[in-house]
């Protein structure tokens, strides 16, 4: 995740502050500015982001089942990923954030909450941090429109998934009451077009959220 970007979006979006008792905390300059991930949990993990989030309707776009394996792509602390992994008990969940401190900490809440089948490495701006066909979905949430090179990396999960594996782009609409600035936003329609120069089949999901939309993208069986 380009979390120091991330951490503004999720941290508007849950209105962090005193409203939802989310206070940011002081930006450290370390490797990408943002190097308290215990202290950032209070703002990605914030309980009033359920609501807005929906992630039980994320997980159905998904479309699991129960040995797959998984990738949270920009994981940052750990919201989706130790959902996943409870829903995943005979499967794999591999979690991949740019920042340092962010792997860190979800190891550790790994192992904290007893989640063995989640494990954290490292990813940079342009690199996934994951091998070829070694999963069978990812799900990459309000970081797409981050991206530098946004084809490069759709290229970069594309050759991630397993035959027949699936790719899910979680983001903010145009419309969206929160969330980045105006000007930062994609419509639907550029992430289509982003994952299909990739190689891949894809589509707006079904699948309705409040003020985001999905997009997701399949690679050929």
């Amino acid at each position: 995740m380009l979390t120091a970007l991330f951490a503004v979006t999720v941290g508007s979006a849950c209105g962090s502050g005193s409203t939802h008792g989310a206070e940011a905390p002081a930006h450290e300059h370390g490797h990408h500015g943002f190097t308290d991930a215990a202290a950032w949990s209070k703002v990605f993990d914030d309980p009033a982001r359920d609501a807005w989030q929906r992630p039980d309707d994320v997980l159905r776009a998904l479309e699991l089942s129960p040995a797959m394996s998984v990738a949270d792509v920009g994981a940052g602390t750990g919201y989706f990923s130790v959902r996943l992994a409870r829903a995943l008990p005979s499967g794999k969940v591999i979690a991949t954030d740019i920042e340092p401190d962010m792997v860190r900490y979800l190891n550790e809440r790994a192992a904290r909450e007893q989640l063995p089948n989640l494990h954290a490495v490292p990813a940079t701006q342009a690199d996934s941090g994951l091998t070829p066909e070694s999963v069978d979905r990812v799900l990459i949430v309000h970081v797409w429109h981050h991206l530098a090179d946004r084809v490069a990396y759709a290229r970069d999960l594309a050759a991630a998934l397993r035959p027949g594996g699936r790719v899910l782009v979680v983001d903010f609409s145009l419309t969206a009451s929160h969330g980045p600035p105006p000007n930062m936003r994609l419509a639907p329609e550029a992430i289509v077009a982003d994952l299909t120069a990739a190689g891949l089949m894809a589509r707006l999901s079904p699948v309705a959220l409040p003020d985001q939309y999905i997009v997701e993208a399949r690679r050929a069986p």
